[in-house]
């Protein structure tokens, strides 16, 4: 049984995905992140048929005629539309796999902590169905407090904040296990369309969602900037039909992003009021850890680190936490078999 077990794991190529509502990543057992692909397909209406997937498609976001659709199969971190969520899964394993092709992998996904068991059930479904052989499934701020290398299997209080692209995580971590763990479904997608409306409701002009994250990334802060930002955008005028372009601000960005922003600090604040005082006294000194695609957006952590008065420290590859920390699960079975719920 041993020599069989040696040589599955050779032959096959395990995975760990983080199926996100922004972006999937695909980490490989022995050879680390493999695929970093926006979580979006376009299909041809007239026949059902799939134009393009990941990047190739978020570069049509947009631009596609009436018949053809950019989809995002996932919302708020759960799957929106299984078949196509399938179809994305089959294309993202079939191009990373370079293993043994009849033997099917073992796969690890992360999953946001307050999910119902339906959208649980979905997520195993939607791998089985794309040629796993055992689907695991481990809360992202789990993964997450692993990508990140904090001591989890300590008897201590680790904090993470996990802002992904449907999902913002926040759990506390002693022993192995989730302590306290709060979800809610806005993070950085939220963040897009609230440029949009503000833009919207200010200037009367409507820009694209590619655009509202170009915004977020270049200019966009939760807490004053040291030298001031603008940047040009262009969009189309409401009021005349046509093309426009104009500057916005740092600082109007700022107003924009305030709600979403504040919904991040309340959920951390409630997090912390709930967590028993010893774990409280450890997160005292140990801090908050923050990750996820939200974590850069300029100033988080001096906001946070004002609302709270605690340490605040960004992950060191924010975007990667829960696909590493999914993979390093990956390659511990021990530590799957404990954490992991094997479905």
């Amino acid at each position: 049984m041993g020599l069989f077990a040696n040589m599955y794991n050779y032959f096959s190529s395990d995975l760990a995905i983080d199926l996100g509502t922004a972006n999937t990543l695909v980490y490989i057992r022995g050879r680390g992140i493999v695929l970093r692909e926006p979580s979006m397909v376009v299909v041809d209406d007239r026949n059902g048929r799939i134009q393009a997937v990941g990047l190739e498609a978020k570069g049509m976001l947009g631009k596609t005629p009436a018949n053809i659709r950019a989809i995002r199969p996932m919302k708020d971190g759960v799957i929106a539309d299984f078949e196509i969520t399938e179809k994305m899964l089959q294309y993202f394993i079939k191009k990373t796999r370079t293993g043994n092709q009849f033997l099917k992998p073992r796969i690890v996904i992360g999953i946001p902590s307050e999910i119902t068991e339906v959208e649980r059930r979905a997520v195993r479904d939607a791998a089985l169905r794309a040629r796993a052989n055992e689907v695991f499934l481990i809360e992202q701020a789990m993964a997450a407090a692993i990508g990140a290398d904090l001591p989890i299997t300590e008897p201590g209080g680790n904090m993470i904040v996990d802002i992904g692209g449907g999902t913002t995580d926040v759990a506390v971590i002693s022993l192995s296990g989730v302590v306290i763990a709060k979800s809610v479904r806005i993070a950085s997608n939220e963040m897009d369309e609230a440029i949009i409306q503000y833009i919207k409701k200010k200037y009367n002009l409507l820009i694209g969602e590619r655009t509202a994250e170009q915004v977020k990334i270049k200019i966009g802060s939760a807490f004053p900037l040291d030298e001031p930002l603008e940047m040009e955008i262009k969009g189309r005028d409401l009021t005349y039909g046509i093309p426009k372009t104009l500057n916005i601000n740092d600082s109007e960005v700022r107003e924009a992003l305030e709600g979403v922003v504040q919904t991040v600090i309340e959920v951390v604040k409630n997090t912390l009021e709930k967590t028993p005082p010893e774990l409280a006294a450890d997160i005292v000194d140990r801090g908050i850890i923050l990750c996820g695609g939200g974590a850069l957006l300029k100033n988080l952590d001096k906001r946070l680190r004002e609302e709270t008065s605690l340490p605040i420290f960004i992950a060191d590859d924010p975007l990667s936490s829960v696909v590493l920390g999914a993979g390093k699960i990956l390659e511990n079975l021990p530590l799957l078999e404990k954490i992991g719920n094997a479905l």
